[in-house]
């Protein structure tokens, strides 16, 4: 199928009938458009996060910017919170597939922030089909039969919530004067041209998570797509409005400035936690005093975390934004009531603890969790939409409280298997075109495999990278762990005979023992599909 394309631009990804209906001029137009406009300040964004990285690995340790002290202890707060997002005590997440679009929204939670990054594969057809499936939700026109089974929308469902791609991230098949798009330029405004007018008509409006920033001027880049977006589709400025995940460890230390970026745009922070996991062992790689214990040790509780939350928090909520918690990567087990009790004990303390800190709601992976969650907010917070009113002068966190790394032990060699089989299993789904897979009774992203497969390529470089055993974690331990694991893996996945786990290992021992560290798997990954 032809479709007409603006000057200067090129699709080279099949187009499918379907497709029109997304593919249009107008729409097109807009992408290129932002596309000239922003792509050369999205390239010098990343090139500075290229040379922050260079100082990092040299020693340097991030602090609290002093240019941006007057914004900190600025008397000033966000633009009133619209009231489709007063109320997000449970928010789900989830791909952009249309089966969990329309479970997502027919759950119960308040908000479902289909993902278009993290949980999904970004492969053309599932971006196109994802744009599809956005569109009819927002009409509730979305249905499906599939397996003798129809799924539709409820007349009350949760308020939509889209994630675009991070800046880090391209959209190979289309180009505007012979360069790639943003990944998240294009999701976002295909998104934008096809249903914010219908959003605002049917009572809510065009809202975002912004995924993977490292600076306020990250965020300046976002407010000024929104403004000139608003701009060319004659919607009043302040329609769009964003929630910017704190999953960096340098976004953490300029929480306040990114709200101020963003003030008229802004919904509020969320505490990304394993992509800030992930960060930080990224981000210190190469620091010899800089270990992390086995994954699931490294929990919300330990000391950086700690902090990291409760800054958050406290900062949202002199500013009069909402402050969402993460995500408990738990899910229900249904062949084991046992387990399962203990999951969902894991879920209720996660939830309770948010709560009671003074969060406005949290994020889980499964409908089968929302009911729970909600639970524990509505015994904190009654019948209030949120607690923005809480405010926390008690909470003072310093940059060392955001660096103190704890726990560095153990490291065992359960630990080790653990990162080499998830990585490969994910890896494995994600080249598959699967993106969001249950593994170990845990719903595992690509945050939560980058904690894998960054905790391993560490442990091999660091001096305390050695087992509560004794033995020091090497790449040919690593390697003869990967020939192990792989059989295990291709007998639990359900598509297990295929290639791209075999594929998947080859990966996984690439870059976790290759000298390089690869900034984001997604990174290489993309190449391949």
């Amino acid at each position: 199928m032809r479709i007409t394309l603006p000057p200067g631009m090129e699709i080279i990804g099949d187009i499918a009938p379907s497709y029109e209906r997304v593919l249009t001029p107008e729409a097109l137009a807009l992408v290129a458009k932002l596309s000239r406009e922003f792509e050369p300040r999205r390239q010098q964004l990343l090139a500075a996060r290229t040379e922050r990285a260079r100082r990092l690995d040299a020693g340097e340790r991030p602090d609290f910017l002093p240019e941006t002290a007057h914004i900190r202890a600025g008397d000033w707060k966000i633009a009133p919170i619209p009231e489709a997002l007063e109320c997000r005590r449970v928010e789900i997440t989830g791909p952009v597939e249309r089966k969990m679009v329309i479970n997502a929204l027919n759950s119960g939670a308040d908000s479902y922030m289909t993902d278009f990054e993290d949980s999904n594969t970004p492969n053309w057809r599932n971006q196109i089909d994802g744009q599809i499936n956005m569109m009819d939700a927002v009409r509730k026109t979305i249905a499906l039969e599939q397996n003798g089974k129809s799924y539709k929308l409820n007349d009350k469902t949760a308020t939509l919530v889209v994630r675009p791609r991070g800046w880090h991230l391209d959209e190979k098949h289309v180009l505007v004067d012979g360069k790639r798009v943003s990944g998240g330029v294009f999701d976002f405004a295909l998104f934008m041209f096809h249903n914010a007018r219908e959003q605002l008509a049917r009572g809510a409006g065009p809202y975002f998570y912004l995924p993977k920033m490292e600076s306020h001027l990250e965020a300046r880049l976002w407010n000024d797509i929104f403004v000139m977006t608003q701009e060319e589709l004659g919607l009043p400025q302040g329609t769009v409005k964003a929630t910017v995940l704190i999953e960096t460890i340098l976004a953490a230390f300029e929480m306040d400035e990114i709200l101020y970026e963003l003030r008229e745009h802004s919904a509020g922070l969320n505490a990304g936690r394993w992509d800030y996991i992930f960060s930080c062992i990224k981000k210190f790689k190469l620091d010899k005093e800089f270990c992390l214990a086995d994954r699931p040790k490294v929990t919300m509780t330990a000391p950086f975390m700690r902090a990291y939350a409760l800054l958050l928090l406290k900062t949202c909520h002199k500013r009069g934004a909402p402050a969402i918690g993460g995500m408990s990567a738990l899910i229900p087990i249904k062949n084991d009531p046992e387990k399962n009790e203990v999951a969902m004990g894991g879920v209720r303390n996660d939830k309770a603890r948010d709560a009671t800190d003074g969060y406005d709601g949290g994020w889980v992976a499964h409908p089968g969790l929302v009911e729970l969650a909600m639970t524990e907010f509505t015994k904190v917070l009654g019948d209030a939409p949120n607690q923005i009113g809480k405010q926390r002068p008690d909470v003072e966190v310093t940059a060392a409280d955001l660096l103190n790394f704890q726990p560095e032990t153990p490291i065992t060699e359960g630990g080790l298997r653990y990162n080499i089989n998830v990585g490969i299993h994910y890896l494995g789904s994600w080249l598959g075109g699967n993106g969001c897979v249950p593994i170990h009774n845990l719903m595992e992203d690509a945050a939560t495999a980058e904690i894998s497969r960054s905790q391993v390529w560490q442990w091999i470089r660091s001096d305390k990278g050695v087992l509560e055993d004794g033995r020091k974690v090497t790449a040919g331990m690593v390697r003869a762990m990967i020939a192990e694991e792989l059989p295990k893996v291709q007998g639990a996945a359900p598509d297990g005979a295929s290639p791209n786990y075999a594929r998947a290992a080859t990966i996984f021992e690439q870059m976790s023992t290759s000298d390089q560290f690869a900034e984001f798997l997604t990174l290489p990954l993309y190449e391949e599909i």
